[in-house]
C-alpha cells in the first residue's frame, strides 16, 4: 500500500468536506456542542490558515489545519479516518504542520483537544506536547485539554 502524501489543499472539496463532517460527527458523539471549538470550511480557507490533506493512493484519509497567530500557531481540525489509522498519517500531518510553522518564523505550536480522545492525547504527548492553560479566546472548559510544543 502506498505512503501518505500530504499537501496544502483548499478545504472546499467534496472529499474534504466529508472528512470534516466525519470529524464533526465523531466530536459531537463525545462532547456537548459548547465544548466543540470548531472551524468551518470557510474559516479553514481564511488567509491565516494553512489546510493540509493527507492522501493515500489519491484518496483523502486525513486532514489538519494550522492557524497562524502573531507569536504562535494553532493546530486545528486534525483527523484521520479510522481505516487509515496506524499508518503514521497523524505523525506525518504533525510534522508537516511543524515545518510550515517554522517556515513562517514561529516556534510555538498550541492546540485544544478533549480528554475523551486518548489516541489523540497519546499522539500529541509522544510528539512532545505538554499541557498548559487556556490560550487565545478559549474558555476554561473542564472538557478541554490545552497543549503546547516549543519547536525552537
Amino acid at each position: 500500500m502506498s505512503e501518505p502524501v500530504i499537501a496544502v489543499e483548499p478545504p472546499h472539496q467534496p472529499e474534504v468536506a466529508r472528512l470534516i463532517e466525519a470529524l464533526d460527527d465523531y466530536l459531537g458523539s463525545l462532547y456537548p456542542a459548547e465544548s466543540n471549538h470548531l472551524l468551518d470550511l470557510d474559516a479553514l480557507a481564511a488567509p491565516d490558515v494553512r489546510f493540509f490533506v493527507a492522501r493515500i493512493a489519491g484518496r483523502a484519509v486525513g486532514c489538519a489545519a494550522l492557524r497562524l497567530a502573531a507569536d504562535y500557531g494553532e493546530l486545528k481540525r486534525m483527523f484521520v479516518l479510522p481505516e487509515a489509522r496506524g499508518r503514521q498519517v497523524g505523525r506525518r500531518l504533525l510534522a508537516r504542520i511543524e515545518a510550515e510553522l517554522l517556515a513562517h518564523g514561529l516556534g510555538i505550536l498550541r492546540l485544544e483537544t478533549g480528554g475523551r480522545q486518548p489516541e489523540a492525547l497519546g499522539l500529541y504527548r509522544a510528539a512532545g506536547f505538554a499541557e498548559r492553560g487556556p490560550f487565545g479566546d478559549y474558555p476554561d472548559d473542564p472538557l478541554s485539554i490545552f497543549m503546547e510544543k516549543r519547536l525552537r
